[in-house]
């Protein structure tokens, strides 16, 4: 018996004749989208056999699987060469559009499973949201955007040229009904069940980031904990009506009541009320993570091609056949678009429109702080993330076009903030250099994630908002069995694209 493929089991049988015969997924030991095949298994050994079509002759494919080997055993009675010129073997191929934190993982999960994997990036890989945000790894902090009062909030902020959130305001019908969506999520029951499926969704986070470490994937990360901050105690009262959710995931928090914030952290002020402490969140230096995701893709054959944006879709019914950046084509299996902020745009190439609009935040990074803990200045709405090299501050969320330009203003009040929250906290001296990312939004603040439309080997992984370090592992991992296993995990339920069917 021959290995069906180098890199495990998930692998293709194709036809390389002129005639082109089917195309047969065989995915864990399990061949999909074939019918009348004879599956049996005996003592962990699964084999089976399938009538398939090759040169217009019906032929017999025998296969087995046991543990993580497929192997090839029979064809028309003979052993399969996989370097024969009438039939072959080989990896089955995903185009991921999108070298952000998401398309990365997904990419890295996929790869490590077999798969010939293509990233495209219409710049370097990494850059953006996924390098200038917090690095947190927080599902405690997972509520969606929209919630009780975030409308009436909005409002007030919008007079406000330094508020922690600004909306320019344009009246195109895209712009509006994304308006409309954020309106009606925003209740304490959606916000409490997006806060759910988040929850789900990355209740395997920590885990799988140490799987990545385990893997030869170098990057900084700290498992000191996180601390919310408050000095508003009607803030700190509601996200008390969230515990219940996030002790269900096994997070534990501790409610630090008056002085017992300060004990905890003595850095703080008398002007912090209380706090949250959640002692299982961790925080990753963002760039770190993004080049070792991108090193070990390339140890594990991946092609990643930068500097190359998406300029036409190639379609032959429901199916993708290829994609084009320019002059080059890129053909694939699958396809999965993963392009951050930039899938609204690119959502309509694929004849699927997506309401997912730029949510514009910055980071600021200052000398280092002894602090014990990632903090959330959580009225200001300032994250305050303590790494080896600097201490990086974070905030602002601005709905506006696809521009990465800087706003002074709103980067003085991030500078501003921890004035309130620490004691003797010195602002930098020298003025630091801001950076400016865009987040993907969508209008009930939940990812999408799933089958892209009607297309039969399209999908869609996007929309993280402000989560995508904490929610992309769970999202690769669940996307991935949706790719190669043609299943859905549960956890994907509330993030169906089909819940945006009248987007345009």
């Amino acid at each position: 018996m021959r290995p069906a493929a180098e890199h495990g089991p998930h692998a293709i049988v194709r036809s390389t004749s002129p005639a082109g015969a089917a195309v047969l997924p065989i995915v864990g030991g399990v061949p999909g989208d074939v019918e009348g095949g004879e599956f049996l298994d005996r003592g962990g050994v699964t084999t089976s056999k399938l009538g398939i079509t090759v040169m217009g002759m019906s032929q017999l494919l025998l296969w087995c699987c046991k543990g993580k080997q497929t192997y090839l055993v029979e064809l028309t009675g003979e052993t399969l060469d996989q370097d024969s010129g009438e039939t072959g073997l080989v990896r089955m191929q995903t185009v991921v559009i999108g070298g952000g934190i998401i398309g990365l993982t997904t990419a890295y999960h996929l790869a490590r499973e077999g798969v010939q994997v293509t990233v495209l990036d219409a710049r370097a890989t990494g850059h953006g949201a996924s390098d200038v945000n917090a690095g947190w790894i927080v599902p405690a902090e997972a509520a969606p955007v929209p919630g009780p009062g975030v409308v009436l909030t909005s409002m007030k902020w919008m007079l406000r040229p330094d508020s922690p959130l600004y909306i320019r305001p344009s009246l195109h019908p895209q712009f509006l009904s994304f308006l409309f969506g954020m309106w009606r999520a925003s209740n304490a029951r959606r916000q409490r069940a997006g806060f759910a499926g988040h929850l789900a969704l990355a209740e395997s986070t920590v885990e799988i980031y140490d799987d990545y470490r385990a893997d030869g994937m170098d990057f900084e990360m700290h498992s000191t904990g996180l601390l919310m901050a408050f000095t508003q105690r009607a803030n700190l009262d509601h996200h008390l009506t969230h515990l219940d959710l996030v002790k269900k995931y096994g997070l534990e928090p501790t409610v630090l009541e008056g002085d017992d914030v300060r004990v905890h952290e003595p850095l703080l002020s008398d002007a912090v009320q209380g706090g949250l402490f959640f002692p299982k969140e961790r925080h990753v230096d963002p760039g770190t993570l993004a080049r070792a995701l991108h090193r070990r893709l390339v140890d594990l054959g991946a092609d990643l091609v930068e500097h190359a944006p998406l300029t036409a879709v190639e379609r032959d019914g429901d199916r993708i056949t290829a994609v084009r950046s320019h002059e080059r084509t890129f053909s694939g299996d699958a396809y999965l678009l993963a392009a951050g902020a930039w899938t609204g745009p690119l959502s309509r190439q694929f004849g699927v429109p997506l309401p997912v609009r730029p949510g514009k935040g910055y980071s600021v990074d200052v000398e280092p702080l002894a602090m014990r803990s990632a903090t959330n200045l959580s009225d200001a709405k300032v994250a305050v993330t303590p790494l080896t090299r600097n201490l990086r501050l974070a905030g602002t969320m601005e709905f506006g076009g696809l521009d990465e330009d800087i706003n002074q203003v709103r980067v003085d009040a991030i500078l501003r903030a921890p004035a309130t929250y620490f004691r003797d906290w010195q602002p930098p001296t020298t003025p630091p250099k801001p950076s400016a990312g865009m987040r993907p939004m969508t209008p009930d603040g939940l990812p999408i994630m799933g089958r892209l439309g009607r297309l039969s080997n399209g999908f869609v992984s996007t929309g993280h908002g402000m989560l995508g370090v904490t929610l992309a592992p769970g999202s690769a991992a669940a996307m991935t069995e949706l790719i190669l296993h043609d299943t859905a995990s549960p956890r994907l339920a509330p993030f169906n694209p089909r819940r945006f069917r009248s987007a345009r």
